[in-house]
């Protein structure tokens, strides 16, 4: 018997006055907002135009939600029980990371090239602010009682309702709060990015490359506790493959731009993000 465990809401609906909102995609956008907000500030920072970050700001985040909603379309969602309406349902859930940085970094390359921006210094911008956006995101899953890992008596367990526990764990009422440790995680790395910044002087894309590391070395963890339903190769999970292919990527693109020397005249090639001094 369980002593001590985490309440799950009966419903995911938010009421704000008479107004009810989906808590998936309140969260997502309180997510989206704090993130934009931190990567102007961050942009400020390295003495370039703010106006420039801000007209990429809105094509890079429906890039970024786009993306999110076509990699689940094609990995995680069941057509056969929610058909052509429910592929465009996005608050009800179903908007994966991978395609939302994907669709995110496509956007990012495409318009810096468009706009003759630095696009790993626009990387190391958005890289915080992303893992942020993510750790206030998960708590969608916690109002929807999903993407929770296997059973638990430990007293951080997460009640899940009958309903929504998958065929062969109906008997089970307490379970792993993977929304909770990813979000506790992605906290931890918006922390260390931002102390790696102050600490070292870090060349371009570094951050973002320390991001894509740190994120996916977590996951893998959070991917190997998950009982949902999901892709697998090899009868393994395959955003749990996925995590440990970009992790390795991560940690060698890392450890390469480190050694990197910039050909251009005069440049470094070190990130001009000066988190020390405080944005005008």
């Amino acid at each position: 018997m369980t002593v001590a465990f985490i309440p799950s809401p009966k419903h995911g609906i938010v009421h704000i006055g008479p107004l009810p909102l989906h808590a998936y995609g309140l969260m997502l956008a309180i997510g989206v907002l704090v993130a934009t907000r931190v990567a102007e500030k961050r942009w400020r920072r390295t003495g370039r135009d703010a106006s420039e970050f801000g007209a990429i700001v809105v094509p890079v985040v429906i890039s970024g939600v786009v993306g999110a909603r076509i990699y689940h379309l094609f990995t995680g969602y069941h057509w056969n029980d929610g058909g052509l309406v429910g592929a465009l349902e996005i608050w009800k859930g179903g908007l994966s990371i991978w395609g939302a940085v994907g669709g995110g970094v496509i956007a990012v390359l495409v318009l810096a090239r468009v706009r003759h921006l630095d696009t790993l210094l626009i990387l190391d911008v958005i890289g915080p602010a992303v893992v942020l956006a993510q750790a206030i995101g998960r708590w969608g899953n916690y109002f929807n009682q999903e993407l929770f890992g296997r059973p638990t008596k430990l007293p951080w367990g997460l009640e899940i309702d009958l309903a929504h526990r998958p065929p062969g764990f109906k008997q089970y009422a307490t379970f792993h709060p993977t929304f909770l440790y990813e979000s506790l995680w992605c906290l931890l790395i918006f922390g260390t990015l931002l102390l790696v910044e102050r600490r070292f002087t870090l060349k371009r894309g570094q951050t973002f490359a320390l991001y894509v590391a740190m994120y996916t070395f977590g996951r893998i963890w959070f991917e190997a506790l998950r009982i949902d339903d999901a892709t697998r190769l090899f009868g393994v999970r395959f955003n749990l493959l996925l995590s440990i292919v970009l992790c390795g990527l991560g940690i060698v693109w890392f450890v390469w731009l480190g050694r990197r020397r910039s050909h251009a005249e005069g440049d470094s090639g070190t990130s001009p993000i000066r988190i020390d001094t405080p944005a005008p």
